[in-house]
């Protein structure tokens, strides 16, 4: 990042860390505090949010239930109920499960204020006509993470729950499956689409500092996509509608970021121009 060249504080590298370190503390602090409101609510979070893509009245089971018989077509999503069971097999299984899932909801739900720790940070390097055109920020990163959580609860998880726990090589073997397998495959797919979805803001940053432009992006979009079949065929079941579904936000979000990317120079190109501009007027 440019150095605050107006800035008349110049602080050392163990200043820095020192500065650091309290961010780090305060974001810690607040995941805790938020792990602990969960952890007293566990009882709707596991019932409601955890457990519900186990229900089969759960929303994406009846959408998709509807398309497949608008069709003529069985779908497994129309069953009773999933064809498998939930177990904990050790004696602190549940409590364990229950203290993660707690730290957990305190960073996704704390991540709008992780974010806000970052920028206070990083912002005292920028110059002030960067920090201007930045003060979007956490709005925008926090609104796309949070949209990829709820795509990867609503359409990932859904998805994966319904194809794996159907899944059999033989009648003979059963799928009971343990409570942390089952929290690990929400988690995964949560997590992976809310770090998917921050794409526009990845690219926003690296061409900020001269590693990507427009160009660079469409000449390798061929590429991107190969990558983008590959992530979603890692987080989604091994069929191909599932990827597809994964695969069309996270494309769309590419064209966005080639969008960004090309507003980014341009704003650049402008404010250097500007400043040659009034380097003539000065001289």
């Amino acid at each position: 990042m440019a150095k605050n060249k107006t800035s008349p504080d110049e602080m050392s590298f163990l200043d820095h860390l020192e500065e650091l370190r309290w961010h780090l503390i305060r974001s810690t602090l607040a995941v805790v505090i938020i792990g602990i409101v969960a952890f007293v609510f566990s009882r709707f979070i596991f019932d409601v949010i955890i457990f519900g893509p186990l229900d089969m009245d759960f929303p994406t089971y009846k959408v998709f239930c509807d398309a497949a018989t608008s069709i003529g077509m069985e779908s497994d999503f129309c069953k009773d109920k999933v064809p498998f069971t939930i177990q904990s097999r050790t004696m602190s299984g549940q409590f364990s499960a229950d203290i993660w899932t707690a730290i957990w909801a305190g960073i996704i739900i704390g991540f709008p204020y992780i974010l806000f720790e970052l920028w206070k940070f990083i912002s005292p390097g920028l110059y002030e006509k960067e920090r201007k055109h930045s003060k979007g920020f956490i709005f925008i990163a926090s609104l796309l993470f949070f949209l990829g959580v709820l795509f990867g609860y609503y359409i990932v998880a859904p998805l994966s729950i319904n194809f794996l726990g159907s899944y059999q090589v033989s009648d003979i073997v059963l799928n009971e499956f343990d409570l942390d397998n089952y929290i690990g495959l929400l988690r995964s797919a949560v997590l992976a689409c809310g770090i998917i979805f921050e794409l526009p803001i990845i690219i926003y940053f690296l061409t900020k500092v001269g590693l990507v432009t427009p160009e660079i992006l469409k000449k390798y979009r061929k590429i991107a996509l190969v990558i983008v079949l590959i992530i979603s065929a890692v987080i989604t079941p091994p069929d191909v509608t599932s990827q597809i579904i994964v695969a069309i936000p996270v494309l769309i979000l590419y064209q966005v970021s080639i969008y960004i990317s090309a507003r980014v120079l341009k704003r650049e190109a402008k404010r250097e121009a500007k400043l040659k501009k009034n380097h003539v007027k000065s001289s």
